[in-house]
């Protein structure tokens, strides 16, 4: 009997280093076959750059042969694909190695092992991301902003919001009908940009549905003849895509521990600031991933430069919003919306965990505008960052050494073959890939 409930076909996916999505299309037959035996598929597909290769001298790849691992199904469980003509279910997986151990140069098993590292003093972390991107008209060259945007900055506009009116509410439907709680979106500061604000939720789940999200928003706007792009900085005059990410913590009763009932926060929160500002350079690759995301940290352009943090400061890099202090939270502005969720949220995690063991101490906080004030700076480069983040003893006490490998060998070989691109091949290149 034919169980007419089965999709059509699937995508068995995981998240390469990037953020893309790399696996397969199966029959939707194949879906109790692989929630039993998973799924092979090589371990360097995890490692690929930009345009989707090798890593040249990658041991993943002849030096072993080009071995398989084991995908296997996450506790996120298949999801449907509601913007594809027929019954679609993605199926999000994670690697594990032949001994069934998780595959260290996973991005999903680097937020794992930070996350077990809160596991251990019995708390939960709550996050939520902020993502912002651009709709493209994808028949001009040079890209522009989608037609039906007015060709001015909209920030906080209702009316541009209604301008695609269509593609929201696509989206919204699509992301109830795939488990994802969108809480609202808004109009931003560039032409044709957006923001889609993601319920908070715990921090594997918040990863899941951010990286969900990007492929949900992309697919709508194919199926409305547009273009959708995290791309951190599309055009040089307009403002940036960022993916600020608002985290805390809880206690195994649900207690928020950095609430301690006044605008200050806890002592936890302050030493947990204080790890993300001795993280923030070395780290700084994993939240600007790309020579392009560079152009989005630049001063007096609602992205921070400066390694500092204050209380309700949108110019500070770490910001402490206000509201009920019940809801205490940081809130995490230096990601752009190009970075991978995954390493994202565990660099952020990490930072934190660094902090909070090593009871560190907050500078004071910034009052007034961050960009006029002497702070240490943020790398400004795409090598520099690269760089710091390869050699720094912090990063290796929150990323496994294979996964800080094949990343720097990553960027590397895509900083080769950037500057070979002329800077309109360039900015087609990223477009296309984030």
């Amino acid at each position: 009997m034919i169980d007419e409930s089965a999709p059509n076909s699937l995508r068995v996916t995981c998240a390469d280093l990037n953020g893309q999505m790399r696996g397969k299309r199966l029959a939707g037959d194949q879906l109790a076959k692989i929630e039993f035996t998973g799924l092979r598929m090589p371990l360097s597909a995890l490692n690929l750059d930009l345009w989707g290769d090798d890593i040249v001298g990658s041991p993943l790849v002849f030096a072993s042969g080009d071995s398989d691992g084991q995908l296997r199904i996450t506790e996120r469980g298949p999801v449907p694909m509601p913007w594809l003509p027929q019954a679609t279910e993605l199926v999000p997986m994670w690697m594990f190695t032949d001994d069934g151990r998780p595959f260290a140069g996973d991005p999903r098993h680097a937020l794992s092992r930070v996350l077990d590292s809160f596991n251990r003093h019995g708390w939960k972390v709550v996050a939520a991301l902020e993502l912002e991107f651009t709709l493209l008209d994808p028949t001009a060259e040079p890209p522009q902003p989608a037609a039906d945007s007015d060709g001015a900055a909209q920030i906080l506009g209702v009316e541009q919001l209604d301008r695609f009116a269509a593609v929201f509410d696509e989206i919204f439907d699509a992301a109830a009908a795939m488990g994802i709680a969108l809480q609202g979106a808004i109009s931003e500061g560039g032409q044709g940009q957006f923001e889609l604000n993601l319920t908070h939720c715990s921090a594997m789940r918040m990863a899941d549905d951010a990286w969900l999200t990007k492929q949900l928003v992309r697919g709508v706007a194919r199926k409305h003849g547009l273009a959708a792009t995290f791309m951190a900085k599309p055009f040089a005059d307009q403002a940036g895509n960022s993916m600020h990410a608002h985290v805390s913590v809880l206690d195994r009763q649900g207690r928020n521990l950095f609430d301690n009932g006044l605008r200050s926060g806890s002592g936890l929160m302050h030493c947990a600031i204080a790890g993300c500002l001795a993280c923030m350079p070395a780290a700084t690759l994993v939240f600007a991933p790309w020579e392009n995301s560079f152009e989005r940290i630049t001063p007096g352009v609602h992205a921070p430069t400066g390694v500092c943090w204050g209380y309700e400061n949108r110019t500070t890099s770490i910001r402490v919003p206000g509201g009920d202090p019940a809801a205490r939270r940081i809130e995490h502005r230096v990601p752009g919306a190009d970075a991978n969720p995954y390493l994202a949220l565990a660099a952020v995690l990490g930072a934190m965990m660094i902090g909070i063991e090593d009871e560190l101490t907050p500078p004071e906080p910034v009052m007034g505008n961050a960009y006029d004030q002497r702070l240490l700076q943020l790398p400004t480069d795409w090598d520099n960052a690269i760089t710091r983040f390869a050699d720094s003893p912090k990063m290796a006490r929150i990323f496994p050494p294979l996964l800080i490998d094949n990343l720097t060998a990553t960027k590397r070989q895509e900083q080769r073959r950037m500057a070979d691109l002329t800077p309109e091949a360039q900015l087609r290149a990223t477009l296309q890939g984030v």
